[in-house]
């Protein structure tokens, strides 16, 4: 039985809360059960200068937590002078999980600066604000469409994500902390919402794990996959 009682195949509480922000063209609290992000997207008028003069945009992320997003306060990486290894590793996962379903074509010489911001941790936070941040996302674009900043939708699919893992040789989906932490392997799936594959870390760790265990934790993402796209597709109305 798992800690929180839930099915195998069933994913905590979900909730995507739009319009959280009043300045950010696009905004989106996201939660997975206890795990909340607040995500914001912003426009702005420049590209990284390798990308000067190219006539696209970019979409890029950052990804941090709050001091107390966990059960003992952590010190702000600002104050640390540099971001862990760990806020760099998911901030770019974000940004290639966006970019991966963004026509940058389309965007023109501009970028969205895509902004997570862990408020409380239970696990999962990376999946949760790959999820949010595309709600972010499609919100600004549709803005930005709407002013006629741009004038073709770069929204080409879907992006989410979710974890899985063997926890007590079951594979289970969307793990919470209490059993990522005692999970024998773990995995975080990113899709898009045709089924694509973007990205799939998977990780042993308290041993190895069969090809058998992996098809039944990729056939559970791609049913939780499946309803976090239907969650995103209600909070930006279609």
């Amino acid at each position: 039985m798992r800690p929180s009682e839930r099915a195998p195949d069933i994913l905590r509480p979900v909730t995507l809360e739009t319009g959280v922000n009043r300045y950010a063209e696009g905004s989106c609290l996201v939660s997975f059960g206890h795990t909340k992000v607040l995500v914001t997207a912003s426009l702005e008028e420049r590209v990284p200068p390798f990308l000067r003069g190219r006539g696209q945009g970019w979409v890029t992320a950052e990804y941090g937590m709050l001091p107390r997003a966990t059960h003992t306060r952590g010190d702000r990486e600002a104050a640390k002078g540099k971001q862990s290894g760990r806020s760099q590793e998911i901030q770019r996962l974000i940004g290639r999980s966006l970019r991966a379903v963004t026509d940058m074509k389309a965007l023109g010489e501009r970028q969205i600066s895509v902004d997570c911001d862990v408020i409380q941790a239970d696990g999962g936070t990376r999946t949760a604000a790959i999820t949010g941040a595309w709600v972010a996302l499609r919100l600004a674009t549709r803005y930005l469409l709407a002013e006629g900043v741009i004038k073709t939708d770069p929204i080409l699919d879907q992006v989410a994500a979710i974890s899985c893992g063997v926890f007590d040789n079951v594979p289970v989906l969307d793990l919470d902390y209490e059993e990522d932490s005692n999970a024998e392997a773990d995995a975080n799936f990113v899709l898009t919402g045709a089924g694509d594959i973007v990205e799939i870390q998977a990780t042993g760790e308290k041993r190895g794990f069969t090809q058998g265990e992996f098809e039944a934790l990729f056939a559970l993402a791609r049913g939780g996959i499946t309803e976090l796209c239907s969650f995103q597709r209600a909070a930006v109305g279609g």
